[in-house]
């Protein structure tokens, strides 16, 4: 049986990890072993980082419609259960768009649940 030489398939393993090292700083980029530690670290980053986003949008969505509705008068619990209350769907992402590209739509949507609470 012949002799199986494994140079081709470890300089292929290798370069897959340094291409995915690149950006990195100093060693973290050209020193196998170090890069195999940055790699697997930034891929724990990217795996926890792509539920925190979600959290973090949400949250500043929130932040934006409450910003809004309070300079109409409102507060941000009140509207939205106004909004329900009126039969208008708007998931918060829409709505913190109109917020903050259009003042006048936003504040038409304000009095729509002012005049949904107040029934």
């Amino acid at each position: 049986m012949s002799r199986v030489k494994r140079g081709v398939t470890s300089h292929a393993r290798h370069k897959k990890v340094i291409k995915a090292a690149k950006g990195y700083r100093g060693r973290n980029k050209s020193n196998f072993t170090i890069a195999i530690e940055k790699v697997e670290k930034g891929l724990q980053y990217q795996y926890r980082d792509r539920r925190t986003k979600k959290r973090e949008f949400r949250s500043l969505w929130i932040q934006r419609i409450n910003a809004a509705a309070r300079l109409d008068g409102m507060t941000y619990s009140s509207f939205m259960n106004g909004l329900n209350k009126a039969g208008i769907e708007l998931d918060r992402k829409v709505l913190a768009d109109i917020a903050v590209r259009e003042p006048e739509a936003f504040k038409s949507l304000v009095e729509q649940a002012q005049a949904a609470l107040s029934k």
